[in-house]
């Protein structure tokens, strides 16, 4: 019995191997975003010279591209290539 749970927990477990939980991808998007938005306001302000227009482009970047690379991260999550502890077929 308690072998059982032994061998279920580990194949669970390697299962998981590799991949994140979502609420990492969404701390991983909101830093590199803010650090992202940061820099577009920055280049914004020394292109335009106004503050205000420099914030509101980094605004509407902050969300729509925090979307996006969540969508992104989430899709390449699914996709095994390249990742450590998993077994990706060999074509011969």
């Amino acid at each position: 019995m308690l072998l059982e749970q032994i061998s279920e927990r580990k194949r669970a477990l390697s299962e998981q191997a590799g991949k994140e939980r979502m609420s990492r991808s969404m701390l991983k998007a909101l830093t590199w975003r803010t650090v992202g938005t940061i820099d577009t306001m920055v280049i914004s302000y020394i292109i335009t010279g106004k503050l205000i227009i420099a914030f509101s482009i980094g605004t509407v970047e902050l969300g729509t591209k925090m979307l996006l690379y969540y969508l992104h991260e989430r899709a390449w999550n699914n996709i095994q290539w390249g990742k450590y502890g998993t077994k990706t077929p060999r074509k011969n």
